[in-house]
């Protein structure tokens, strides 16, 4: 079908999608986005039918870690954007690039409470990047065009197009913008070499560095350039939460995930460092812990695109402005220059010999035993069963942290959770948009009872649109990391978090949903069921994983407490290091 020199605002709003490279759109349709509904028939771009509007974010969400391209979700007026909230708050507190188009009541009535009216520009000013509210056809294609721009660039986000029904069905020629000039945006993305020459010498200088690697390594595409830094200076490399894979965890100067549920390894070298070189991390509480005690003795060295992530919780001695790939790969070249003209890299092994005893004395603990079935047993098999080559998607709580402990990542963007926000009910969303995305991969949502009752519905959108992904539930019956909170610090009060492991029923909930159910009860069973669970290609499958509803998760510093302070768990049986005698050298 050609295209019509004066297209309706719907059609022009199409195309520019289409212009944009846009694949695939999670949407649920209404009454004042449905004129844009019609002309996605003739479109090449595949619309997924979800079944709730923070379903359609999440699994925008999901596309775009999966693939590192932005993540398009459509929703009507009113409830429909409203519902879009939790979504694009996520995206923002991870540097999400989503793309939320929502429809909005005639420019006539906007205002007057119209039905299904909500000022959703206004509402979604403070979780987005940046939004739009087009009044005239005309301007869809640049409004499009800079909504691109702005989620993609510089610290990625979300951002969201709101476009008036009368606009959408008025008529106007289009004209795709050759550019974007927004001016005031400008994000840096060249690191200052100065700066970069600077950040050399401390690295020269220090004996206990440690790279704090952040999720912006993985939004900018960087973890070959933190390869050749680390390699090249013999630098101990710590992964966040959002930053998992970035780095793998075989490599000999991985440390792991530091943090509230990070490894002791990771958690200590943090504290003993006498440099931290920060890239695209923000110093965050749940990696601090209490900023006050923080890394007492170390320098800092802060790499990051956002001007105001630096200094804002750490002050940096050497700040650097810039992407994450760029300065980073200008920190490789400049130290190899200067370990050149110095006659080699300075000398790690005490450093490194030191945490290499931690490593053994302190790792991740667990017994499994005939009793129930351990978490950390299920990600374990979950690992073996998928050659640790899935796409690991992860709700939020108790199963994701020992989904981010046991499971081993080896390249970026393998590992896709809810970091910042902390929100329940996005794995099985999230897993539909990876998968979209990455339809080659595997991709297992390793899931909790609680998260997973939120967003359930989503298999449906699994089974009428064909997007198998295998869900892995974590079921101990509770809402597993507020009962271990209520546990430790509330003398076992337990209060609102008691669901049952019986209701629902999981196997019959999938089958009702045209999806594969399956149990396991016993440690014995867990392979034989991954195992089938695996081999099932064409459609869905769920699993309910009985587990200990005792289990807790360690190590664990204290909401508000010292990295100092950290809890080794029952498992570990040695002391921790006393932080004024611990040997840091």
């Amino acid at each position: 079908m050609s295209f019509p020199s004066r297209p309706t605002g719907a059609q022009a709003l199409i195309r520019s999608l289409e212009l944009a490279g846009t694949e695939v759109v999670f949407g649920i349709p209404g009454g004042a986005i449905l004129p844009a509904y019609d002309p996605l028939l003739d479109s090449p771009i595949r619309h997924v039918l979800m079944r709730h509007e923070q379903g359609a974010g999440h699994a925008a969400e999901g596309y775009a870690h999966a693939t590192g391209r932005a993540g398009v979700c459509f929703a009507t007026s009113g409830p429909g954007g409203c519902n879009l909230v939790t979504a694009l708050a996520d995206a923002l507190m991870d540097s999400i690039p989503v793309v939320a188009v929502t429809g909005q009541v005639p420019t006539g009535v906007i205002g007057n409470d119209a039905f299904q009216e909500a000022d959703i520009t206004g509402v979604t000013m403070s979780v987005t990047k940046h939004n739009w509210l087009v009044t005239r056809t005309e301007d869809i294609p640049a409004a499009v065009a800079e909504a691109f721009h702005v989620a993609t660039t510089g610290r990625p986000g979300p951002v969201l197009v709101d476009v008036p029904k009368d606009v959408l069905i008025g008529t106007a020629p289009f004209e795709w913008p050759d550019g974007v000039d927004l001016p005031g945006y400008r994000p840096t993305t060249k690191g200052n070499l100065k700066q970069v020459r600077e950040a050399v010498k401390l690295i020269l200088a220090s004996e206990r560095p440690v790279v704090y690697a952040g999720g912006g390594v993985i939004r900018a595409n960087a973890a070959a350039e933190l390869r050749r830094l680390a390699e090249t200076g013999r630098l101990p490399v710590v992964t966040t939460l959002m930053a998992r894979g970035a780095f793998p965890d075989d490599h000999e100067l991985s440390l792991g995930m530091p943090g509230m549920h990070g490894n002791y390894t990771a958690v200590t070298a943090m504290q003993r460092a006498d440099l931290l070189v920060a890239i695209g991390a923000r110093f965050d509480d749940r990696v601090t812990g209490n900023l006050a005690t923080f890394a007492p003795h170390a320098k800092v060295i802060h790499v990051d695109i956002d001007p105001a992530e630096i200094g804002k919780n750490r002050a940096a001695d050497v700040p650097i402005v810039g992407d994450a790939a760029d300065v980073t790969a200008s920190l490789a070249r400049e130290l190899e220059r200067a370990q050149g003209a110095a006659g080699g890299s300075p000398d790690r092994k005490a450093w490194l010999s030191t945490l290499d005893d931690w490593r053994r004395r302190f790792p991740y603990r667990y017994t499994q035993d005939d009793g129930p079935i351990k978490p950390q047993f299920v990600v374990e098999r979950i690992h073996a069963a998928t050659d640790g080559d899935a796409t690991i998607v992860s709700g939020v709580g108790q199963h994701q942290m020992w989904a981010s402990q046991f499971y081993r990542f080896s390249r970026p963007r393998q590992w896709i959770n809810s970091g910042g926000l902390g929100t329940m009910g996005f794995a099985v969303p999230a897993a539909l948009g990876a998968k979209m995305g990455r339809p080659d991969q595997r991709v297992v949502a390793i899931d909790g009872d609680g998260c997973f009752q939120m967003t359930s519905q989503e298999l449906a959108t699994s089974t009428t649109e064909n997007i198998p992904i295998v869900v892995a539930i974590v079921n101990n019956g509770h809402l597993g990391m507020v009962r271990q909170w209520q546990e430790l610090f509330y003398n076992e009060r337990y209060s609102g978090v008691a669901l049952t492991q019986d209701v629902p029923d999981y196997v019959r909930l999938a089958e009702a949903y045209g999806a594969i159910g399956l149990r396991a009860e016993s440690p014995h069973e867990v392979d034989a069921v991954l195992d089938k669970a695996l081999s099932v290609t064409d459609r869905s499958v769920v699993i309910d994983f009985r587990c200990d509803p005792r289990e807790m998760v360690f190590p664990m510093v204290p909401a508000g407490g010292s990295n100092d302070d950290i809890i080794l768990g029952p498992e570990c049986t040695e002391p921790a290091l006393d932080p004024a005698e611990a040997p840091i050298a």
